[in-house]
């Protein structure tokens, strides 16, 4: 199987996009070798800004370079890009639904060895507070080239979270056509439904494959949009699965979880509920295997958790 990081998949579709649309500008903080922004500046030296360690100066620049009519893609790692410079993309950026697309590298702990400092678990929950804010991770290298073609069609702010390690690509009947605000489900099922978002949409998969292999049918939902959140599937798998699982790579404080949840209490609906991601804790440093195995995110600890539910 194919593996590709998302972040490699965005430098290479910011190239492709730079060529089609002469508006698109990047904007690095001293990170462009690793949030592959560098292949954008390769090819496009003259629209691709190092605005230095200084990411609330980032934002802000990208504020104002919006309002001449240009989009710029703003990229550091999650930790600085969305927790550093919060304020300023929440009053410089959201505030006044600037057109800016903030593409944060290096999310989660799949970071690995960088540790608790430089994994950012809390993106997900700050990024969904902010009024206005659409909130993308996509779950491999062909999604994420949608999603940035995506975000630079879309008038007002994005978050795009992004992840330092390869995921694997899908391929065949898993490749689904990428709408913002739309769920895309890869496999069907009865027994349980798994909604999952970024890299744990591969850990998902492989939780239901285990799973199938013992009888139980479990559907996984690509919900590579967390924001606007597509209710609608949700609810329809409610309704016809005794348990709905939620599994992600960020804190169950503020995330795809607490969404899934308020979602189906407002709608009416009361499945068993299982929420997996991290707990109320920081990363660690150690290598993504470890990692994973550690905050219980693996595919055969997913399946363990949905058997024991079912």
């Amino acid at each position: 199987m194919k593996m590709k990081a998302t972040r490699q998949a965005y430098g290479e579709a910011l190239i492709e996009l730079g060529r089609e649309n002469e508006r698109v500008v990047v904007l690095d903080a001293d990170l462009a070798h690793a949030t592959q922004t560098l292949l954008f500046k390769k090819e496009f030296p003259d629209r691709h800004y190092n605005m230095g360690i200084a990411e609330a100066n980032m934002i802000d620049v990208a504020g104002g370079m919006s309002t001449a009519g240009l989009i710029p893609f703003c990229s550091s790692f999650a930790m600085f890009g969305a927790c550093r410079a919060y304020e300023q993309i929440r009053n410089s950026i959201a505030y006044p639904r600037l057109n800016v697309k903030l593409a944060m590298t290096h999310a989660g702990i799949t970071v690995g060895e960088d540790g608790g400092s430089h994994q950012c678990i809390e993106d997900v929950a700050l990024m969904r507070a902010i009024p206005g804010m659409t909130v993308i991770c996509p779950a491999d290298a062909n999604e994420t080239r949608e999603a940035v073609f995506a975000a630079a069609q879309m008038e007002g702010p994005v978050y795009l979270r992004l992840s330092r390690s390869p995921a694997p690509v899908l391929e065949g009947e898993m490749v689904k056509p990428f709408t913002v605000g739309k769920a895309n489900v890869l496999r069907d099922g009865a027994d349980a439904a798994l909604f999952a978002y970024g890299y744990m949409v591969g850990q998902s998969l492989q939780a239901a494959e285990l799973l199938a292999a013992k009888g139980l049918s479990v559907a996984v939902i690509n919900m590579h949009t967390i924001k606007p959140l597509d209710t609608a599937c949700i609810l329809s798998y409610a309704d016809k699965c005794p348990v709905l699982a939620v599994a992600e790579e960020a804190s169950m404080i503020g995330g795809l979880g607490e969404a899934v949840a308020s979602a189906l209490l407002t709608g009416g609906r009361h499945p068993r509920f299982v929420s997996i991601g991290v707990e109320d804790q920081f990363g660690q440093s150690g290598t993504v295997d470890e990692l994973m195995r550690e905050y219980g995110l693996t595919g055969e600890q997913i399946a363990e958790r949905l058997e024991r539910a079912l």
